[in-house]
């Protein structure tokens, strides 16, 4: 079942075209990487499938129910945000905030939850300590853990590994695929890292401030482009 479908989906800025021809489609149980160079429109698609930019031509259409305040989502994280003096537990949970509605406290669902997802990323025992004092690695932990709070279907990931060590990058890549395969999470992760996108996934979106590419990873190490970016290595 498709959750998420672009079709022909432009978008533009003070009436400047920046992305165009954007047409594909992203089914349960998929984990698609979105690559290419900064410029490219990955931001902006990103914007757009989260319900924050609107098209300018076409339409994105999400299935099985699912809502721009549903998807779970990493984003890129700032200075500022690096430095949140709050507690593991307190970042975990405010990812069940778009659930509350009107309630004013988290419920013992709520609380169960963003145990149940510590537990799951292996940060349970830190779920006392400040979020600033943690390792990169360990705060993009906590993060997914935050996102998958918000989600069951959806997990839209922005450079989940900027910034980490080739150790971390490689161990949250194996994070992610683990839930990908056992908790049945469709993945859309955005990265420049494409020979490590690869690695991952099994499809691939090629933005040029155009749609390049779209299909299987194996269909895209072996297309022009592909060979161009990857040298042919999956």
């Amino acid at each position: 079942m498709s959750l998420l479908t672009c079709q022909n989906v432009a978008f533009a800025y003070e009436g400047i075209t920046v992305l165009s021809g954007i047409d594909f489609e992203v089914h349960e149980g998929e984990y698609l990487c979105i690559v290419g160079e900064n410029g490219a429109g990955k931001s902006t698609l990103l914007k757009g499938i989260l319900g924050l930019k609107k098209p300018s031509a076409g339409q994105i259409l999400q299935g099985d129910g699912l809502k721009p305040d549903e998807i779970g989502y990493l984003p890129q994280q700032t200075a500022a945000q690096k430095d949140f003096p709050a507690s593991v537990t307190e970042v975990v949970e405010s990812g069940r905030l778009n659930a509350l509605g009107m309630k004013p406290f988290y419920s013992r669902m709520d609380k169960m939850d963003a145990e149940e997802k510590m537990e799951l990323l292996g940060i349970t025992d830190l779920k006392h300590h400040c979020y600033r004092d943690l390792s990169g690695g360990q705060q993009q932990r906590v993060l997914l853990a935050r996102a998958l709070c918000a989600t069951r279907k959806l997990l839209l990931l922005d450079e989940p590994v900027t910034g980490l060590d080739p150790v971390m990058t490689a161990e949250l890549y194996r994070v992610i695929r683990r839930l990908h395969e056992e908790q049945k999470i469709t993945v859309i992760m955005v990265s420049h890292d494409i020979q490590g996108a690869v690695a991952q996934a099994d499809h691939i979106l090629h933005l040029g401030s155009t749609q390049l590419f779209y299909g299987r990873k194996d269909a895209y190490v072996s297309s022009e482009i592909g060979q161009r970016f990857t040298g042919g290595a999956a």
